[in-house]
């Protein structure tokens, strides 16, 4: 199943289900006529989902013709979590190849990668499919794009063993890192060059794990106005999907609804010899196999 945020005629925030061939969507108040969607409803939905509702959401999925429905081109998508509750869990250099990227450009002594590298991202706001990238260029005019692999946590964990790792995930979605390269460099780490406001952009879903037949080989790749900069596949992980949720959780309490972007591979803009970084009018263009396209512009 493809969970999304959506506006709905008067404006609430609403979520639904998607239909097979991606073009109609079942709001989830629909199908449960009780649930009150609030302020946060796709964060609300993951703490609730139990075995009873995620039966009642897939009989809905593979019924979709018994339900009002709308039309996806009459809606707006939103990112499937706009507000989220905590600063999101970055993964650095989790790809060889960027992992060379940032060595050369000076981002970052060597590593021998070990252990992972994480850092935290504010996000004031979240934005979606379609969205404008409400870019800083009087603060800096290096801006980058990162494709990444986003992990939503399903219910809340700590010390989690690998084995158990994927029991503590609700899904997966596509997620921009949106960065200016100067900044980063000014200050001598990530935070403040990746939390400028609006300069995290996820979806255009969030794919319910059962769905994903195998999230250790998906395609991942990023189109800058029709050309192909990033591209490679979750294989190439450095440290794997499981291994980061058990990492992470040592000591540290997940909640549901945390995010966890996973690194991006080699091919940002900042790699090429000069620079091609993100302009004003620019398309951006974040894929991964089997959740979809996450297509946003640089204003």
């Amino acid at each position: 199943m493809k969970f999304v945020s959506f506006t709905e005629w008067n404006n609430t925030e609403a979520i639904g289900i998607v239909s097979k061939d991606d073009k109609k969507v079942i709001a989830v108040k629909e199908i449960i006529h009780d649930f009150e969607y609030g302020e946060n409803p796709m964060i609300k939905l993951i703490k609730n989902m139990n075995k009873d509702l995620l039966k009642t959401l897939k009989n809905a999925s593979e019924n979709f013709n018994k339900y009002p429905a709308y039309s996806i081109e009459n809606i707006q998508i939103l990112s499937p979590i706009r507000k989220p509750i905590h600063d999101i869990i970055c993964v650095g250099v989790n790809y060889s190849d960027h992992l060379k990227e940032i060595e050369d450009n000076k981002l970052m002594d060597k590593n021998n990668s070990k252990k992972p590298v994480y850092f935290s991202k504010r996000a004031i706001e979240i934005i979606g499919l379609g969205d404008k990238i409400k870019a800083r260029f009087d603060l800096d005019k290096h801006l980058d794009y990162e494709v990444e692999l986003a992990i939503i946590i399903g219910k809340k964990g700590k010390d989690i063993s690998v084995k158990k790792a994927r029991d503590y995930i609700f899904g997966y979605s596509i997620f921009n890192d949106i960065s200016s390269r100067t900044i980063q460099k000014e200050h001598l780490q990530w935070y403040k060059g990746k939390s400028l406001d609006y300069y995290s952009a996820m979806g255009p879903c969030i794919v319910y794990k059962d769905d994903i037949k195998d999230i250790f080989n998906l395609e991942v790749k990023s189109i800058l106005n029709e050309e192909v900069r990033q591209y490679s596949n979750t294989k190439y992980m450095i440290h794997d999907i499981y291994n980061l949720v058990s990492d992470i959780s040592k000591g540290m309490t997940l909640e549901a609804g945390d995010i966890i972007a996973t690194g991006t591979p080699g091919g940002v803009g900042m790699s090429f010899n000069p620079p091609k970084y993100m302009k004003s009018g620019d398309k951006i263009v974040c894929y991964i196999e089997n959740i979809g396209e996450l297509i946003n512009f640089v204003e």
